[in-house]
Order: structure tokens, then sequence, then C-alpha cells
């Protein structure tokens, strides 16, 4: 039966009837927020293609984590820019580098804080690439090698969760084995896993100083065409080990979050990239959208289409727009 006796308006009359019946809400506890951390003193530089956010040195990474605090944020995410690099990237399990440092800090000084550390090699290698180099290509078993290394390094500095991020095969494996045998068992793993090689990544890249030197990321991040692909990663990374598992980036694949939302039963993060970050700020500084209404929408969109999880660089704003 129809019209008129189905009036679906009925249940939009007004702000009160459509909140008793939204099927989705967006909360502060749905939301980690990246931070760029640099090595050196007295650093707080505004990234250039990313309006508001930071690369902070860790003597003033207080003026970045009192906010989040107030504002109730959970979960922090870490990349740091490191002062020395090489052709491996071995600053990355260096104790006293700049992650380690940081989460002492942060731990020691915001416990409340929930702290994952990003998994790579890129921001630390010499060449940009997310390993160790063979002949011009990363060499997968190899850097899976070097990955247990940075994981019991970030675990011993107090890491509440690791990410992987480089899309090596085995790498939720590697690492699962790499915690317990140290004794971290209780440490959970978010994977990458299905982080496909794509053009909204620009602005990271400034931001994180990890452009590769030479080439692209094709052969190991995903082909923005596949899309059955994404389920035979996810599965291989549930079957090693992972807690939590991650689309890479969120907007332009709202497909891939729904298809492994209906497909696994584990929690879902979804990554709201500095690509699409900043082409919300662009327009909005150019008067063409609404910002705050489109960054609304659009991370509405991705726990519509499944995220239990979203990494983002609109954290804060978010968060004070949800408090009124």
């Amino acid at each position: 039966m129809g019209f008129p006796v189905h009036r679906p308006r009925r249940l939009r009359k007004n702000e009160n009837i459509r909140r008793l019946v939204r099927e989705t809400t967006l909360s502060v506890d749905d939301l980690i927020y990246p931070i760029f951390i640099e090595d050196g003193e007295n650093i707080k530089q505004e990234i250039p293609s990313m309006p508001d956010i930071y690369r902070y040195s860790i003597d003033r990474l207080d003026e970045e984590l009192e906010e989040v605090v107030n504002l109730n944020i959970p979960a922090v995410l870490l990349f740091g820019i490191p002062s020395h690099k090489d052709d491996v990237g071995s600053d990355t399990w260096n104790d006293e580098g700049i992650i380690q440092r940081a989460v002492r800090h942060i731990k020691k000084n915001y416990p409340q804080l929930y702290v994952i550390t990003d998994v790579c090699f890129c921001e630390y290698t010499s060449h940009g690439h997310c390993g160790v180099l063979h002949g011009g290509n990363v060499d997968n078993d190899q850097t899976l090698e070097n990955t247990k290394k940075q994981v019991i390094s970030h675990a011993k500095a107090g890491a509440d969760m690791v990410a992987p991020s480089g899309m090596m095969d085995g790498v939720v494996k590697a690492i699962r084995e790499a915690l317990d045998g140290a004794g971290f068992t209780d440490i959970p793993i978010m994977s990458y896993s299905a982080k496909y090689s794509s053009s909204y990544y620009g602005p990271f890249r400034e931001a994180a100083q990890s452009t590769p030197s030479f080439g692209d990321r094709k052969s190991y991040q995903m082909d923005p065409a596949n899309r059955r692909e994404a389920l035979k990663e996810v599965a291989l990374d549930i079957e090693e080990g992972a807690d939590i598992v991650m689309v890479k980036p969120a907007l332009a694949y709202l497909d891939i979050i729904s298809d492994i939302r209906s497909n696994f039963n584990v929690p879902v993060a979804a990554y709201n990239v500095s690509g699409e970050y900043s082409m919300v700020k662009a327009a909005d500084r150019l008067g063409w959208i609404d910002g705050e209404k489109v960054i609304m929408e659009t991370l509405l969109a991705m726990k519509r289409a499944g995220a239990d999880i979203i990494i983002t660089y609109h954290a804060k704003e978010v968060a004070k727009l949800l408090k009124g």
C-alpha cells in the first residue's frame, strides 16, 4: 500500500522526530586524531596544504594534546618526522627515536589518551619508500624483519596500539608473533588492510616529508580499480591476527567500507585522509561550501557505510561541533 496512506515526510516534520528516527549517529567516541611530530625544538609549523594542521616538536606538543584531551577525543595516531634518515629507516626501531620519545611523553603526561603508532618506514627512509629496497623494489620479507623491531620498540615505549600501514604481505602475522614473543600480548593491531595507491595522499606526503624519491607505491598499495581484492586483504589480516581493519582513503571508497562491514565481524576504521581534508578546507575558504556542514555530512557518510572508527584531521572541529 502506497501514497496517500504512506507519507514518509511525516517522520521528517521537525528536528525532534528526525532525531528519534535517525539511523546513524556520529560521536566524539568514534574519532582518532592524527598528529605529526618532528624531531627538534620549538617547532610548531603549519602544513601549507593542510590549513590548521601543524608539525610539532615534543616540547611544543602539549599545546595540541591539552586541546585534544579537553575535547574528550579518545585516541591519537602518531606520525614521526625524524632528523636522521637512511636507506632502511633504522630510526624506526631506535628506542630514543622521535616516536618513542613522543609516546613516553604522552603516556606520562596524558595517561587518559589512547596512543596508536603508525608503523611504516616511508618517513624514515632516504628514498621515501615503505621498506628495504633491493634493485629498486621493496623487499617484502626483509621489511617484515625490520617491522618486528619497530613494533617492539614502540611497545616498550608504551604504545597502546600499533597500526602497520606499509601494505607488506604477512605484516600482521609478523607483528603479532613479535609482540607476543616479547610479552606484549595485550597490544592490539589496527591494520591498514585496504590501503589504496591513491592521489588523495598528496598533502600528507608534504606533512610527513615522505614523498618517494623515485617511482610510486603501486607495487604494494592497492589498485583503486579493485573491489574484491579488498575483501581478500582483510580476510588475510584477520586470519593473521588483526584486531581492527582499516580502509584508506575513506570518502572515495565507501563501497569498500560497506563490503567489509557486510562480510566481517570486526571493528572497521576509515581514514579520512589529507586530500579529503584539504579539499573541504580550500572550498570552505573560497566560500563555495559551508565547511562545517560538509565535514559533518562527510563523516556521517563514513559511519553510514559501516565504519566504527574514523581517523580524521577534522577531529577537533567535529568534537567542538558535537558539543554545540
